[in-house]
């Protein structure tokens, strides 16, 4: 996000978003997680799960708009939103015992054009979005592999090196850009809308359809197949059903 070759060379951006969302979080001992746990609240989340050493990361993700107000008192807030929105949580909390600092704030959501003469961006530095679909990683290992086939390709002369990079970004891009407008969405913290309430209503007890849902996170079902009319089809198809 705070690359020096971006800043240099004044990488342009493009398809940016304000800052959406951004989460506080530290990391607890003596509290024990039930798998990954979410639990959402008026225009905020809390969210956990165990990490290495016995410790649990717990976070609560703040709309953009209350981070002013969440900054002058983090952990009273922090708390507070817990004790709301997760009380059984909370009172997990009050067993434990927090062992660092908080940590978070929002960042903001681009593209950058991710080439140029003598350099080439992959990761946070040419692509960012929200934290809450927690894709950072995969999709800086994804760019990277698609920037190292780019420059194989040109400096082998399977094609002209300006190509092979138009082309990574133009990959990168489709990839990337159902993704980023689907977190988006999902960083407003906003109350889902009728029909993704609908979607999420008629998930229920469709183990498979369920499984692709959380692919997308995973990246191993992409936004436009699952999103697609003829599986939108299958999913209310045997909702009904199962109704009948």
């Amino acid at each position: 996000m705070h690359s020096m070759v971006a800043r240099a060379v004044q990488a342009p951006e493009y398809n940016a978003k304000q800052p959406l969302q951004g989460p506080y979080f530290s990391y607890w001992s003596g509290v024990q997680m039930k798998g990954f746990e979410f639990y959402p609240g008026p225009y905020r989340g809390a969210f956990g799960w165990m990490t290495n050493d016995g410790l649990a990361l717990i976070g609560v993700g703040f709309a953009a708009q209350d981070h002013a107000t969440v900054r002058t008192d983090i952990e009273g807030h922090y708390l507070r939103a817990i004790a709301e929105d997760a009380p059984d949580l909370a009172a997990r909390i009050q067993s434990g015992h927090r062992e660092e600092r908080f940590v978070g704030g929002v960042i903001p959501n681009y593209f950058r054009k991710p080439f140029g003469p003598g350099w080439a961006l992959v990761g946070d530095a040419g692509y960012l979005k929200d934290p809450c679909t927690a894709e950072g990683i995969t999709d800086a290992l994804h760019s990277a592999e698609l920037l190292f086939d780019a420059i194989d390709s040109g400096l082998s002369g399977r094609q002209p090196l300006d190509a092979a990079l138009a082309q990574y970004e133009q990959q990168r891009n489709e990839t990337a850009l159902p993704l980023y407008e689907f977190t988006c969405q999902l960083a407003t913290l906003a109350p889902p809308p009728p029909e993704m309430q609908q979607l999420l209503a008629a998930l229920q007890g469709n183990q498979e359809q369920t499984n692709r849902f959380f692919g997308l996170f995973a990246q191993t079902v992409s936004v436009p197949a699952f999103f697609a009319p003829e599986n939108m089809q299958l999913i209310f198809g045997r909702n009904q059903q199962t109704l009948a």
